[in-house]
């Protein structure tokens, strides 16, 4: 394995992790707005991911540090040609940050009600938005042969490839983020939050039925290597007939280890299917970004690799440690802000 090819592994597990461990916060942000009845049991909600939800976000901003790193211009070309879109998703999850500390800071019934509605925005909006982006990425987009991404906002970036992308990303969010409800809480709140994944469970099934076929015909994420992305596929497919299956039978956690397995096998069909590319051109294959043509010389991805593989068991400790220490549920009685 050369060092290009590992850091394109690295940054795919990023993005990996970023959207099974983010993914349920944001299920929970948006959750805030459908199943709590009263302030205490968005309090609730909001307490069971206090911990969590910060640390999560590290694992986005260490995919894009890892790419402006290892793929310099794979950084340039896709922060460049998303930019008005990444600045939505960064001041989303600026007020949703902002939200998540201020909403308690006064006694005022308006005060918490502004703040819920910026974090259910903030919730929302960074997979809406992601979801188009990748999708993006997967159809192809118009790169030209000096790496620049001249992409009009309307027919190239958003299209309903793309809209149905970020919409299913959103709701397979939702319902991660209500089982993992379902883990941190009990009684009328832990009902609400199964009952609401269990209406949602088919609309989502069609949704992922949907962007799949579409993925299908629509891009060439199928073409280099049919059976390992088909195979995927089916293990993904499954693995969401499995946690219909746990859900309808209360077992939570194995629910919601499915359903985060769908996220991750998910991602991990997109890099797969898009390898060596980083980006497709839709212009001409030709101006393909690789991990080859996007990377930075040999010496820095050399010394990248020693200091990552010197600094990530520390990192990944401290997380596991963290959810090991909050991995109680959380009650109406605990009324600590995070």
């Amino acid at each position: 394995m050369t060092l290009n090819e590992l850091w394109f592994i690295l940054v795919a597990v990023l993005f990996a992790g970023f959207f099974f461990l983010e993914g349920f916060d944001f299920g929970v942000g948006m959750s805030t707005q459908f199943i709590a009845k009263n302030d205490k049991e968005r309090r609730v909600l909001i307490n069971s991911i206090g911990p969590f939800w910060d640390a999560n976000e590290v694992w986005l901003i260490t995919a894009g540090g890892a790419m402006f790193a290892a793929f310099p211009h794979w950084y340039a070309t896709m922060f460049s040609g998303f930019y008005t879109a990444l600045v939505f998703v960064l001041l989303a999850l600026i007020v949703r940050a902002v939200g998540f500390e201020f909403r308690g800071k006064l006694d005022s019934n308006k005060w918490r009600k502004a703040w819920d509605v910026c974090i259910f925005l903030g919730s929302l909006l960074p997979p809406l938005l992601l979801g188009v982006a990748f999708s993006g990425i997967m159809k192809g987009l118009p790169i030209g042969q000096d790496m620049e991404m001249r992409a009009s906002l309307f027919g190239d970036i958003v299209n309903g490839y793309t809209l149905l992308g970020g919409v299913t990303l959103t709701v397979l969010c939702l319902v991660h983020g209500l089982l993992f409800t379902t883990l941190r809480t009990l009684g009328p709140l832990q009902e609400r939050a199964r009952n609401l994944a269990k209406k949602l469970y088919v609309p989502l099934a069609v949704l992922l039925v949907a962007f799949g076929a579409w993925t299908y015909f629509e891009t060439g994420l199928f073409e280099a290597r049919p059976w390992a992305v088909g195979a995927v596929a089916v293990i993904a497919a499954a693995a969401y007939l499995l946690a219909g299956h746990f859900l309808w039978r209360k077992r939570d956690g194995w629910a919601f280890g499915m359903t985060g397995t769908v996220i991750l096998l998910s991602v991990g069909a997109m890099f797969l299917g898009l390898f060596p590319s980083v980006m497709v051109s839709s212009i001409d294959t030709a101006f393909n970004l690789t991990i080859h043509n996007a990377a930075s010389n040999p010496y820095s991805l050399k010394v990248m690799s020693i200091v990552a593989l010197t600094l990530l068991p520390f990192v990944l400790g401290y997380q596991i440690w963290s959810y090991f220490v909050f991995h109680k549920r959380v009650h109406e009685k605990h009324q600590l802000e995070y």
